[in-house]
């Protein structure tokens, strides 16, 4: 087997595996009640794919510049906005088909997700797998196991959707938005 093979496969099934259940996951989950399923898997595939290639091309440079506990106060109060944004009702928002509503739409998505993965676990693994293998391997197996995880989420989220009357989505997605905005300011005062 190859170098960029071996990579590409460790890298892969390292990132799923550590993503399954984790926030950001969760948090695919719940946009998925609020989002068309592209839109979602639009923002995960870009932050996916730019943060893994951070891990990788730029190392640990970006945790050393960036203090955990003023990335923790941002990302918390971030996700409590979220939160409260999930709660207003502005009609049925995964069918809006406006060109500029699905643009907005990932770029909110981007924007969420990437505050749950600063940090996160799996950005750590990339680090590491990048010190062993090569980063040519490394970058599209992280991306892509991060992706495939976070799109069985979006299933999930999809069967959800499909069962649960619309208010009730938004109200439990409000409320995974406040808890994990809860932790990381309960982790950023903490410091």
């Amino acid at each position: 087997m190859s170098a960029f093979t071996s990579a590409l496969l460790v890298s892969f099934a390292t990132v799923f595996v550590a993503e399954l259940g984790d926030k950001s996951q969760l948090l695919t989950l719940a946009l998925a009640t609020r989002y068309r399923p592209a839109v979602v898997l639009g923002g995960v595939a870009i932050v996916s794919v730019v943060m893994h290639g951070a891990a990788v091309l730029v190392g640990g440079a970006l945790g050393a510049v960036l203090p955990e506990r003023a990335v923790n106060l941002a990302a918390g109060a971030a996700f409590v906005v979220f939160g409260l944004l999930n709660l207003r009702d502005n009609g049925d928002a995964q069918h809006a088909d406006d060109r500029s509503d699905r643009r907005g739409g990932v770029l909110a998505v981007a924007g969420a997700f990437m505050l749950a993965e600063l940090g996160d676990k799996t950005q750590l693994a990339t680090l590491a797998l990048a010190g062993r293998y090569p980063w040519y391997g490394v970058w599209p197996g992280a991306a892509a196991g991060m992706i495939a995880a976070n799109a069985l989420a979006l299933l999930v989220g999809i069967a959800l959707g499909r069962r649960l009357p619309a208010h009730a989505l938004r109200i439990a997605a409000a409320v995974v938005f406040f808890a994990f905005g809860a932790v990381l300011l309960f982790e950023g005062i903490r410091g």
